[in-house]
Formats: C-alpha cells, structure tokens, sequence
C-alpha cells in the first residue's frame, strides 16, 4: 500500500478528513493536513496529537522512514483537490491556477460556483467562466476577514 492511501484510510478510520499531504523534497519531512468537517470549531491540538499518535505507530509498523512528522488543520486558505470540495465551497473565494492556460490564462480567482460533469464553474467580475477539473493544477480558498 502507498503511502498516501495508508493515510487516506488510517486518517478516515479515525474520523476525520485527509485534505492534503506534503513531503519534504527527500521525504524525510511528511505534513499531513486534516479537517473534521462536521465539527464546530475545527481542527485543535488534541485531533492534531491523536492522528499523530496513531500516525506515528503505523509508520513504525510499516516501516515507514522519516524524521518528522508534522499533523495540521488545513488554515483559513485550504487546499481544494477533491470533486466534492469543488462542491462542499461553492459560494467561496478561490485562486485557481491550471496546468494549460485556457483563453490565454493560467490563474483565475473568483466565487466558486461548483463543480459538474467535470467543469468548475467560476464566477469572475465580469464573466462566469468554467474549467476542466483536470486540468486544475492549484486550487485554494481566499479567506475573508469581515
């Protein structure tokens, strides 16, 4: 089993959600963000020291070689990479940057309309545009501070 889907389903079982995981360009540093949706407040330290816990102790099984690991929530700016999180925040800010540029543009940031058959749809200031989900290099929210 690779390494991600050993966090995908150890990071489920434990209920929250994998949103994105990092490693260091030699792999010796693993930063694993996660998310508890349906919980209020958020990610705190106690989700964090859990997940790192049970973390740490499967990494020893499967010998798995590192010399750090880092457990985060996924901040106010989180990564979006899944279909259903095109979904999950649509009516938000996003910054969006494709692998090939579409209509002589790579980096778009609007609200997010969604995602269907495919598509994201993006509401920009003048024009609504949609984007090959595919073709998505980047994506990540704007956080509002009202």
């Amino acid at each position: 089993m690779d390494l991600n889907s050993l966090l995908e389903t150890t990071v489920t079982g434990l209920g929250y959600e994998l949103v994105d995981v990092e490693l260091s360009p030699r792999g010796r540093t693993i930063r694993v963000f996660i998310d508890a949706p349906g919980k209020e407040g958020g990610i705190d330290v106690e989700d964090c020291a859990k997940v790192s816990n049970q973390l740490t102790r499967l990494f020893e099984v499967e010998n798995i070689d590192y010399d750090r690991l880092e457990i985060s929530s996924p901040g106010m700016d989180r990564v979006v990479k899944k279909a259903v999180d095109f979904e999950r925040f649509a009516g938000e800010q996003i910054q969006i940057k494709l692998r090939i540029p579409q209509n002589n543009r790579r980096n778009f940031q609007g609200e997010l309309l969604g995602h269907t058959d495919g598509k994201v749809g993006l509401r920009l200031e003048k024009e609504d545009v949609e984007l090959e989900f595919n073709n998505i290099e980047k994506a990540r929210l704007v956080p509002r501070f009202d």
